[in-house]
């Protein structure tokens, strides 16, 4: 079983890919826009359904956040996420190489 030290590792990794995706220009607006709807929900406090709503509250993170990704992700060339995935696996910091 994974430990929270590599899932957090994997979460941040995956956030630089979203952020690349996102910055870079090959990816259309739509997506971008799906993108950072997801990463906003992810990572804000606040929920459509609260929390303390069992199951209910958990429910609709586990669906929105990664439906919005996977609609993202499908819109996207497959050529920007090749760039991004090598941009990211390069640096998880910086995840775009300006030069």
């Amino acid at each position: 079983m994974a430990s929270l030290r590599q899932i957090g590792r994997r979460v941040k990794g995956e956030l630089a890919y979203y952020r690349c995706l996102i910055a870079n220009p090959r990816t259309p607006k739509l997506s971008r826009l799906l993108l950072g709807a997801a990463v906003a929900y992810f990572v804000t406090p606040v929920d459509l359904i609260p929390d303390f709503i069992p199951v209910l509250g958990q429910l609709d993170d586990l669906l929105i956040v990664p439906g919005l990704i996977w609609l993202a992700l499908r819109l996207v060339p497959a050529a920007g996420t090749v760039d991004c995935r090598q941009l990211q696996r390069g640096s998880i910091d910086s995840p775009i190489q300006r030069g």
